[in-house]
């Protein structure tokens, strides 16, 4: 059964929502884990979403934070580097032409840099509003990115409505108080108010002031 949410403005997360980047993100991140130890299952469960330091700091909780700091701008210029499979999520580019003219933002807890090389490399339009690493103080799961996107596109979190794949997004994006679309047949187990396999199920219809109608299904 089709699902239809109007909302006034849309938040997007770019990895496995916008861009799939799975295998240059596990190849850098298996690498990291060998180097300390760490099972490369158990850090690939934890670093989906969130920025990399307070990755490193959840699998090795004892470490101070000067070395995965460090670290992250280390793996930071490996993942510049590292675009080999980069491509769209299917239906990406089809949806960020439907939505251009409507109020959007990219919120992704990756560096500025990262963002732009990705974006690029998959061939998608990088949205003119983003909250990256760089923009708050609180990596998702905590709201903070999305409610500073919805101000800066001036729309209440409540018509708002978040497009994320991961347990940390879909978890901030509910926090925030906004509705979520979980992107990907993994999403579903993260309880996003709905599911797509691919933004390829996703319809934009504008409405007649300004906002926006998303048909779903």
């Amino acid at each position: 059964m089709p699902v239809t949410l109007p909302a006034r403005a849309l938040l997007l997360d770019m990895d496995g929502t916008l861009v799939d980047s799975g295998t240059a993100v596990e190849r850098c991140w298996r690498r990291w884990a060998a180097e300390h130890g760490i099972d490369g299952d158990e850090a690939m469960r934890v670093v989906h979403g969130r920025q990399g330091h307070l990755s490193m700091a959840i699998l090795l909780p004892e470490r101070p934070m000067e070395q995965n700091l460090a670290d992250n701008r280390r793996m930071l210029a490996e993942e510049i580097a590292d675009l080999d499979g980069v491509v769209e999520v299917p239906g990406a580019a089809v949806f960020l032409a439907a939505i251009a003219r409507l109020p959007h933002a990219l919120v992704t807890s990756a560096p500025a840099e990262l963002a732009r090389t990705r974006m690029a490399a998959a061939g998608l339009e990088l949205p003119a509003v983003r909250v990256t690493a760089e923009s708050v103080g609180a990596s998702k799961p905590d709201p903070e990115g999305f409610l500073k996107g919805a101000a800066e596109l001036g729309a209440d979190p409540a018509d708002c409505v978040v497009f994320e794949d991961s347990e940390a997004g879909i978890a901030a994006g509910l926090a925030a108080g906004m509705r979520v679309v979980g992107v990907g047949p993994h999403a579903a187990a993260f309880g996003p108010t709905v599911q797509v396999d691919t933004l390829e199920q996703v319809r934009v219809v504008p409405d007649a002031d300004g906002g926006l109608v998303l048909e779903i299904g």
